[in-house]
């Protein structure tokens, strides 16, 4: 047979579209011509797979070989084509059955000696397999990674030899068996690790229940890094579909998905990082820190010290939960529902308001370093706290206020109360699921009107304060809003004054 078919995947995005590798030998001079809107390196795989073919000890047939990358007008990047065309050439040319190839789809990468390298974005591709009731067939390196698919069949291999021997029968490669390799979790850091700041860790334990945006205030020292790097361990664990959805992002980002899954990431970008480090871009679309921190933690820490146009980017993905990068033939979608948690000092020396009487900033150079925030963004952040310095005690020996476990059980029984009652955290709560679920008394609803009057507040700001107030309601297990409640939301935007 002159004509074999192989399937494979490509990577756009987080997404892997199929791709049909089609291997066509006619008569005429020795050739090999590779069409279907190859980039430079999937080019490149012609003369990789040449040298993989002959050094493996098969025959690289003589003749006008055509091989075509279908659809054609999707782009097609990097070295994960190589193992099906180098498939495609041996079943065209009789070297391998044809029909043995129907059922499998193929990733990897070649050696010019025939051995397998890993490839990225393997993960997403194992899902769209397993959706197409399809076996995959990647590098041993991979196989872990593609076990994370449940359900779905992974042939592993180091070399072309062991799939050649494999398709034709000789010796068949048992499906690969997870070795859990992947599911290695990392103890986190312990909230009663922190001294003090009581006020600070019931807004930590605040915003871990409703899934709520937190920004602290403070002169250096004060413990607000601290404080956020505890986060992550109050907030529920992932369940099999967000664990996946992380995983597969960095299965994008990196040869391999996590180094500990399947916890919550926790993203710290330096303050220099510019907006596409942020949000992905690039002529090849690759995710960013906000993308990254999907089902997790973005801390910006100095917050006022990042670019005011940096910043400005986090407003659309906060709001929608997706990133959308537009290059002038197509788009790519990155999901972005992070949480985010920032710190800042209150002015520029950073000691505004200390007991000390250090600060020496004047009203001017603080209006301009706070300017660098713009209205808009604080107006997303539903948490706004102030973090005092407090007593110098060194090696303390006792428990500052609550542990981690304990803060993680109320976190989770109040969440388990949101998704019962509205299948999302409160944070998410669209319009009608504010006027259903966060309904108020008369009375209270005048209150948080006249409120919200005084104090100028957008009517953004008086929604989010409306899903913390139902955050309290839900810790305390409470079926209505309280003025209580209220009172307390209210003044978590009224902090930094």
């Amino acid at each position: 047979m002159s004509l074999a078919i192989v399937h494979s995947r490509a990577q756009v995005g987080v997404e892997a579209p199929a791709v049909t590798v089609e291997a066509h030998l006619a008569n005429g001079l020795p050739s090999l011509a590779l069409v279907g809107l190859p980039e430079t390196a999937v080019k490149e795989s012609k003369d990789r797979v040449r040298s993989a073919i002959l050094t493996s000890g098969f025959e690289f047939p003589p003749r006008r070989i055509t091989l075509n990358l279908a659809p054609a007008d999707l782009p097609k990047d990097g070295g994960r084509f190589d193992l099906a065309i180098a498939l495609g050439i041996l079943a065209a040319s009789g070297q391998l059955p044809p029909d043995s190839l129907d059922s499998v789809e193929c990733l990897g990468e070649l050696a010019l000696s025939g051995a397998l390298r890993p490839v990225q974005g393997v993960l997403p591709a194992a899902l769209a397999a397993r959706d197409a009731g399809r076996t995959l067939v990647v590098p041993r390196a991979n196989a872990e990674e593609a076990c994370l698919a449940s359900g779905l069949t992974v042939i592993a291999a180091d070399h072309l030899l062991e799939l050649a021997a494999h398709f034709n029968g000789h010796t068949r490669l048992p499906p690969y068996q997870a070795q859990g390799l992947l599911r290695q979790t990392r103890p986190y850091p312990d909230l009663a690790e922190v001294q003090g700041q009581s006020a600070a860790k019931r807004a930590l334990l605040v915003a871990a229940a409703g899934s709520h945006n937190l920004l602290f205030s403070g002169p250096p020292g004060t413990g607000k890094t601290l404080l956020a790097s505890r986060l992550p361990g109050l907030l529920p664990p992932l369940d099999e579909r967000e664990a996946l959805e992380v995983a597969a992002i960095h299965s994008v980002a990196s040869h391999t998905p996590l180094d500990a899954w399947p916890q919550r990431p926790f993203r710290q970008p330096h303050h220099s990082a510019s907006g596409p480090a942020l949000v992905g871009g690039g002529s090849r679309p690759r995710p960013g820190e906000i993308t990254l921190a999907h089902q997790g933690v973005l801390f910006l820490d100095e917050l006022p010290e990042f670019d005011r146009k940096v910043l400005e980017v986090l407003r659309e993905p906060m709001e929608s939960g997706e990133i959308v990068i537009a290059r002038a033939h197509d788009k790519v979608r990155f999901p972005a529902r992070f949480q985010l948690v920032a710190a800042m000092n209150p002015c520029p020396c950073g000691y505004l308001g200390d007991p000390s009487g250090r600060c020496r900033c004047s009203p001017d150079q603080i209006q301009r370093y706070r300017a660098k925030l713009s209205g808009p963004l604080l107006d997303r952040i539903d948490l706004h706290v102030t973090v005092a310095r407090e007593a110098t005690v060194l090696n303390a020996r006792t428990i500052d206020g609550p542990d981690s476990a304990s803060a993680a059980r109320e976190v989770a029984q109040a969440r388990e109360r949101q998704l019962s009652r509205q299948g999302r955290a409160n944070a998410f709560l669209d319009l009608p699921g504010l006027r259903q679920h966060c309904a108020l008394g008369e009375d209270d609803q005048r209150w948080l009107e006249t409120a919200c009057e005084r104090l100028g507040l957008s009517l953004r700001a008086a929604h989010r304060i409306l899903k913390v107030a139902r955050t309290l309601a839900d810790l305390e297990q409470a079926e209505r809003i309280g003025r209580n409640h209220l009172a307390e939301a209210l003044q978590y935007r009224t902090n930094l004054g």
